[in-house]
C-alpha cells in the first residue's frame, strides 16, 4: 500500500486513510512492531503515528504490548471479520454445498475471495487429505493460487494492478503473459501456495451481473495431471454455479 504524509492526510477522510494504512502495515511483517518503523513505513511523523495509534488502541483495533510497548493488530479486528462474514451473501450461496463436495473431490474444498490483491481463503470444508494441523486461517498473494488467478484475470484493470503488485517481479512477468489465458479458462490448477499445499484446482464463482466474485477451490496431490484435475473441476463447477443462481435471486 502506498504510503500517506501528513500533507494528504489532513481532514476526516485523510485520518481514516492513515488509520487503515497503519492496520495495513501491522498486517505485514512481525507480529509485534514498533513505533518508529511503522512512522518510517508509513511516511507520516511520530506524533501523527502515535496520535492515530492511541484512538485504534481504544478502539480495540490495534493492541500495545505493556511489556515491549510495540503494536499488534488487536482482537476487535477478529470479531468484525466474523460478523462481516457471517453476513456474507456469497458465503451463505455456498454454504448448502460446502460439506458434500471434499467426499466427490477426495480433498479439502475451500472458498476463495480476493482483497487488496490477496486470496484469503474465506471458508472450507475439510478433506481427507486434511492432516493433523489447523489451517483456518490463509491469506497469500492472489498470483500465487489458482483461485486467486481467475478473480483476477477476470476483473478490472485496479484489480489486476492490485494484484501484480502484492507478488514478486518473477511471478508479476508470468502473470502478465498469461492473462488472457487465464481469464478465459473455465478451471485452472496451480502448485500450492505454501510448502503445506501440493496444489490446487480452482473454478470461477460468477453472479447474476457475470463478475467473478469469488473462486471455489480443492487440494489436489498433483496440479500437472489434467484428467484428475478435470473431473475435480466438474465438481466444482456444478456447486459454482448453483451458488451463482443463489447469488442472481438474493
Amino acid at each position: 500500500m502506498t504510503a500517506v504524509n501528513d500533507a494528504k492526510g489532513r481532514g476526516s477522510l485523510g485520518t481514516v486513510r492513515n488509520a487503515v494504512l497503519l492496520l495495513e502495515l501491522l498486517g505485514q511483517g512481525p507480529a509485534y512492531q514498533q513505533l518508529t518503523d511503522l512512522a518510517e513505513r508509513s511516511g507520516m511523523s511520530v506524533p501523527t503515528v502515535h496520535r492515530l495509534l492511541r484512538s485504534l488502541v481504544l478502539a480495540d483495533l490495534v493492541h500495545q504490548d505493556p511489556r515491549s510497548s510495540r503494536y499488534s493488530l488487536g482482537p476487535e479486528l477478529t470479531r468484525l471479520s466474523h460478523r462481516y462474514l457471517s453476513r456474507h451473501p456469497l458465503l451463505a450461496a455456498l454454504t448448502p454445498y460446502l460439506p458434500g463436495l471434499p467426499a466427490l473431490v477426495g480433498g479439502t474444498v475451500s472458498v476463495q475471495m480476493l482483497v487488496r490483491g490477496e486470496t484469503v481463503y474465506a471458508d472450507h470444508a475439510d478433506g481427507p487429505d486434511s492432516g493433523p494441523y489447523r489451517d483456518s486461517h490463509r491469506v497469500h498473494p492472489a498470483l500465487h493460487t489458482a483461485g486467486g488467478r481467475l478473480i483476477a484475470a477476470r476483473g478490472g484493470e485496479e484489480i489486476w494492478q492490485q494484484a501484480l503488485q502484492s507478488c514478486g517481479p518473477q511471478t508479476a512477468q508470468l502473470a502478465d503473459g498469461a492473462r488472457q489465458d487465464w481469464a478465459g479458462a473455465d478451471w485452472l490448477a496451480a502448485e500450492g501456495p505454501d510448502p503445506v499445499h501440493a496444489g490446487e484446482v480452482a473454478v470461477p464463482v460468477v453472479d447474476a451481473t457475470g463478475a467473478t466474485v469469488a473462486a471455489l477451490s480443492a487440494a489436489v496431490e498433483d496440479p500437472a495431471d489434467g484428467s484428475a484435475c478435470a473431473a475435480v473441476a466438474a465438481h466444482l463447477t456444478k456447486a459454482a454455479r448453483a451458488a451463482g443462481r443463489a447469488l442472481g435471486n438474493g
